[in-house]
């Protein structure tokens, strides 16, 4: 019943989507139309809809319903409520199903609450959202079914992932999404604008909150699945520059990108066919990474399908939405005029400058993630990894980094350096500093470049504060602030992580006594324990630091049985200047265990800082929320007085 009813609800919503398209079509063309005045309801159902189809997988994940085929696949009756709850994202149709509910809902919103822009360029804007959404329907309804049937049901799941069965699961995938779909709205504010002719600052504040929204989520979607891979897969890295985690990292360059330029044309009215055709560019690597992740070109933890029908289906797709909006962008663009002018020793110079090194790092990761899968084709292996990554995007962003330190403290439209100079010795003499400090360490030019420049930032990311009354400084500065003070933490946690990591692996019985960096580690036992779903091999390690008071880790080794698959699962000692990480490996025939421990001084920066950035996102998004509404208030009040007076 509960497998009927979303299937019935993800039809009607297609059905919807199909009848928003047809209405935002004829809202080009034609004025009174009922079709046309029933656009916003239409998609506000449709939201409510493919929300419903979502609440469906849930329930039948979490009553473990085996007549359905993805249940079946993906669920077992012993599995932990939190990981059947998560689950029905946790594989290819829900994930899908998950995002075009999360699209719809977005686009109801849209519908419900926007009300700057003319009606017109609304209803364009809902046009190009059900365009997207119905190619979605489709790959669903017809490819990728979430609710199919088995008849009779299978008499227990296969089970999930064991590397999925872990509670980032319940935040890594939907955060993305959101993200994603965030960029999707975005994309389609561009082109119902490009539609209409309307790119102007009005219509930057209407798409505004929507990409700062979608670059706050994939900020945070990277940042737990950062963290979740560090402890999770036990080889103790943070980001291994694996073809899925670009995926996600292409979108969140062009987001930022798209957020800064946006700002611009908001606040300056300029940049308007740049920030047009980020939209477009943000959206496209959205569609990109879901055809590596889902085309089965892939072999991941991350990647979900394995059938190359569903690939070239989204393949399909990524290249109508992007062609059809590269077309319209080819035909209106001569329409966008230019917009205000400015010089490029200017906070607009800057915000351009760094765009444009974003947008090279963007291809340094596009064409490293590509290639491989281009070169297979043809017959050749090749591997891309740090050695070209680190190294070509530094290339980009270490000039990005500097220019952040300065921008902010420029005038808008134009300005000189010789202003602010005097802010910018205290950074500079920091940075300085740092470097030194990463001389008479004898680290590595990259590590060493990005001591010295998150040295320098940290002081130049509240500069923009001096001579303030910190109680008069609005939201949306505190944002770029916090933001801007989170990158140059992370930047730290990522140099001193490459810079000052000291690792060591060894065979140990119990009893024996390991060193790693400033820690002393007594391996005192081995038992074995049980869960709910698995079985595990645990050690008990007594660790010091500097030869203070012992604590306790535990790392396991994992065996589940449904599906049968081993795992290591770490155990993080952590402190203000770093963290012990300890893994625990096999047993040697002559009954000594393998450790594997790494001692990792600031590398918790990362993370601490990437919270700032999507913080600085959040306040950011508040403010200009805020200011908005009291626009709207005030025009609102301002027309009631006119209709009170009368003609």
């Amino acid at each position: 019943m509960i497998a009927t009813l979303g299937l019935a609800a993800l039809w009607l919503a297609a059905a919807l989507a199909l009848l928003q398209l047809l209405g935002g079509a004829l809202a080009l063309r034609a004025k009174g139309n009922p079709l046309v005045a029933a656009l916003r309801p239409v998609a506000m159902i449709q939201g409510m809809l493919a929300s419903l189809a979502m609440i469906c997988l849930i329930v039948l994940f979490c009553q473990t319903d085996l007549s359905v085929a993805l249940v079946a696949t993906n669920s077992h009756s012993a599995k932990p409520l939190l990981y059947k709850f998560a689950g029905s994202w946790g594989n290819h149709e829900g994930s899908m199903l998950l995002w075009v509910a999360v699209m719809a809902a977005a686009g109801g919103v849209v519908a419900w609450v926007e009300r700057r822009l003319p009606e017109r360029t609304i209803l364009a804007t809902l046009g190009a959202q059900a365009f997207v959404s119905l190619g979605f329907y489709a790959f669903l309804l017809f490819a990728s079914n979430p609710f199919t049937r088995l008849d009779p049901a299978a008499p227990e799941g296969q089970g999930l992932n064991p590397l999925l069965q872990d509670p980032g699961l319940a935040f890594h995938p939907p955060t993305l999404y959101i993200g994603y779909v965030g960029l999707s709205v975005a994309f389609s504010f561009a082109v119902g604008a490009l539609l209409t002719r309307e790119v102007s600052p009005t219509f930057a504040r209407a798409m505004r909150p929507w990409v700062l929204g979608a670059w706050i989520f994939l900020t945070l979607g990277i940042l737990f699945g950062s963290y979740w891979a560090y402890y999770e897969l036990g080889w103790g890295g943070w980001w291994f520059w694996d073809p899925v985690e670009n995926a996600s990292l292409m979108p969140w360059l062009a987001a930022t990108a798209l957020l800064h330029s946006v700002s611009v044309l908001a606040a300056r009215n300029a940049l308007r066919a740049w920030t047009v055709m980020l939209g477009v560019v943000a959206f496209s690597m959205s569609m990109v990474g879901t055809f590596l992740v889902r085309s089965g070109i892939l072999v991941s933890v991350h990647a979900f399908a394995v059938d190359p029908t569903r690939g070239q289906f989204i393949l399909a797709l990524l290249a109508i939405n992007i062609g059809a909006a590269l077309a319209v962008f080819g035909l209106r663009a001569a329409s966008v005029t230019e917009g205000e002018r400015f010089t490029l020793t200017s906070r607009e110079g800057a915000l351009v400058f760094n765009n444009v090194m974003l947008t090279g790092a963007l291809g340094i990761v596009l064409i490293g993630t590509l290639y491989p899968l281009i070169a297979e084709t043809v017959g050749a292996r090749v591997s891309v990894g740090p050695p070209y990554f680190n190294p070509a995007t530094a290339i980009f962003v270490l000039p990005m980094l500097v220019v952040m330190a300065i921008g902010p403290l420029l005038r808008w439209r134009r300005d000189s350096m010789k202003r602010i100079s005097p802010l910018l010795l205290v950074p500079a003499l920091l940075a300085l500093c740092g470097l030194a400090f990463g001389i008479s360490r004898g680290i590595g030019v990259l590590p060493l470049l990005g001591v010295a420049l998150a040295s320098g930032l940290v002081v130049a990311s509240v500069t923009p504060l001096w001579g303030r009354k910190l109680r008069t400084v609005k939201l949306p500065l505190w944002g770029m602030v916090t933001a801007h003070l989170g990158v140059a933490l992370a930047l730290g946690g990522m140099a001193s992580d490459s810079a000052f990591t000291k690792e060591k692996l060894v065979a140990a019985r119990p009893g024996d006594t390991i060193a790693v960096g400033p820690w002393s580690l007594t391996f005192t036992k081995v038992k074995p324990i049980a869960g709910s779903n698995w079985t595990a091999i645990e050690a008990t390690l007594e660790a010091g630091y500097d030869g203070g008071k012992p604590i306790t880790l535990k790392p396991q080794a994992r065996a589940f049985w449904s599906p049968p698959q081993g795992t290591n699962e770490s155990a993080l000692a952590t402190r203000w200047n770093g963290q012990l990480y300890a893994v625990l490996g096999e047993q040697a025939e002559d009954g000594r265990w393998q450790l594997r421990l790494w001692w990792k001084p600031f590398v918790t920066l990362i993370w601490l800082g990437g919270m700032l950035v999507a913080l600085g996102g959040l306040l950011a998004l508040f403010g200009r929320v805020a200011s908005d509404l009291r626009r709207l208030i005030a025009v609102d009040k301002i027309a009631y007085r006119r209709r009170r007076q009368g003609p």
